[in-house]
């Protein structure tokens, strides 16, 4: 059986406040955020195929790098829709209909901008859904976690070593995360934060992986900074061997 990777990066990163290009084609060492993030899955030996969800306007782009960089596993690139969910339905739709993938077959949903994981954290996720069936990559909760109520007034206060936050990769069985995927366009639910929502909302029962703290998504320019001081320690790690 495969195990794909389904990369959406078809949003436009107005918190960025960019307004040259979107967050995934920030540059940092000379490589977009987008390339940063794929080279991860190109250079993972059980990584079998690549599919990148992109806004449509700059696929071109995207190829042009994708060539500068030699990333071959990019088997599918398609447009990204109007919501994150769209956008995986898309990816997810190309996949299916190639006949390329096993209905058994391990899709990998991760996040465009969210460049930071490592091998262990794909492998993790590749074994824990053969085992399970799923798996949600997550941190540790490190701050108090609190609901409030309409008043601005303190509702619930969490134990926060039961409490995590919910990152990517999001891995699924294919066939299940199809499934899914076709039920909530059938029932009009068009925009689920993310996959892990999406199939809780059916039913289906989902395992935690835990990866790094570091694993963040690149939304405002603070976290672009965190990027860069997070890429740049581990670089001269390193250098200097340690």
């Amino acid at each position: 059986m495969k195990n794909i990777a389904l990369i959406f990066a078809g949003g436009t990163g107005t918190r960025m406040n960019s307004k040259a290009r979107p967050k995934q084609f920030l540059e940092l060492d000379g490589r977009a955020i987008i390339i940063h993030t794929l080279m991860h899955f190109e250079n993972h030996p059980k990584i079998d195929a690549i599919c990148v969800v992109c806004l449509e306007s700059w696929i071109g782009y995207l190829k042009e790098l994708l060539e500068r960089f030699s990333i071959k596993k990019v088997r599918w690139i398609v447009p990204g829709g109007s919501t994150g969910q769209e956008s995986i339905y898309n990816g997810l739709k190309a996949i299916h209909d190639s006949g390329e993938a096993e209905s058994e077959s391990v899709v990998l949903v991760h996040d465009g901008v969210r460049p930071l994981i490592s091998e262990k954290v794909i492998s993790d996720n590749i074994e824990c859904v053969n085992r399970y069936g799923s798996a949600i990559t997550v941190a540790p909760a490190i701050e108090t976690l609190i609901t409030s109520n309409g008043r601005f007034e303190v509702q619930e206060i969490y134990n926060r070593d039961r409490c995590h936050f919910a990152r990517a990769p999001q891995s699924f069985l294919l066939k299940n995360l199809w499934s899914a995927h076709a039920r909530a366009r059938s029932d009009g639910i068009l925009n689920m934060i993310d996959s892990a929502c999406l199939m809780k909302h059916y039913g289906f029962s989902l395992q935690m992986v835990e990866g790094p703290s570091e694993n963040i998504k690149i939304t405002t320019p603070m976290d672009f900074f965190l990027f860069k001081a997070i890429y740049e320690a581990q670089q001269n790690s390193q250098v200097f061997g340690l």
